[in-house]
């Protein structure tokens, strides 16, 4: 007899043969990987690689992609997802004349609207701020908050709907290591208490070390899909970024070895 709780849950996302193309030009070519239920994937890179792109896509806002996307185990930007994923874009998604609470009760107005959900609405509310421990702040106005805060809001705008996919597009850009550290404590502890799914992008190496999986891209193509220690393992660098430039080495010289003309 088979023992199905031992059989793995399926990836949070799948993709096949993923591609999407701008104009003339291919953005992202050819991508095949999965990205496993419950843990911290980082998406790291060079800024200009594909990492945003790869983002739309996956929340399903990404036009002209081709290939197999599913998310959830649904198609990419399918309508069954919209509750089910929380997307934090670059630039917070915070009004600077509203207070913290007014923000969140300005969109969880939009995710759950009508008189009915007052109620609902009002706890989510409450909740989301203190799962980004900002519930000293509730009352203080968006534009007066410093960075690290304001990206806490966007973030906490992103759990109302307690999403089991978390997608966050670099939410530690411009921010000083203090407020980087506090912010990934943060979504580790969203990881381990509800068990959803972090897709992280950055382009600071270091925050590699932070996740549990990483997908490392270079122009449009995925270069590895492994855990940090594996990646430094297989390269036999101390650090993930090390590990980073060699494969990118590898690349540069397997490239210039197919472009060379036969003699």
């Amino acid at each position: 007899m088979m023992n199905y709780s031992s059989k793995k849950p399926p990836p949070a996302i799948q993709a096949d043969n993923l591609t999407v193309t701008r104009g003339h030009r291919t953005v992202l070519r050819n991508l095949d990987f999965a990205v496993p239920h419950g843990q911290i994937t980082g998406l790291l890179g060079p800024s200009g690689c594909g990492k945003s792109t790869l983002m739309r896509a996956i929340v399903g806002t990404q036009a002209k992609v081709t290939g197999t996307l599913k998310v959830l185990g649904h198609p990419a930007g399918a309508p069954a997802l919209r509750s089910r994923i929380g997307y934090v874009t670059q630039a917070p998604s915070v009004y600077d004349d509203l207070t913290v609470r007014q923000n969140l009760a300005y969109f969880a107005a939009i995710l759950d609207p009508g008189r009915t959900a007052t109620e609902r609405r009002h706890e989510n509310v409450t909740r989301a701020i203190a799962d980004v421990d900002l519930t000293s702040h509730a009352d203080a106005l968006a534009g007066n908050l410093s960075g690290g805060q304001r990206s806490r809001v966007s973030l906490a705008v992103a759990l109302l709907g307690t999403p089991e996919l978390l997608v966050l597009d670099e939410p530690t850009v411009g921010l000083d290591p203090v407020l980087r550290r506090d912010l990934w404590d943060l979504f580790h502890a969203i990881a381990a208490q509800r068990r959803a799914t972090l897709l992280i992008s950055s382009h600071v190496m270091d925050e590699a070390e932070r996740c549990h999986r990483l997908l490392l891209m270079r122009e449009g193509e995925i270069l590895a899909d492994d855990t940090p220690e594996a990646l430094r393992t297989r390269t036999h660098a101390d650090t993930v970024e090390a590990a980073f430039l060699h494969l990118v080495d590898e690349a540069t010289a397997t490239d210039a070895h197919h472009k060379e003309p036969a003699r």
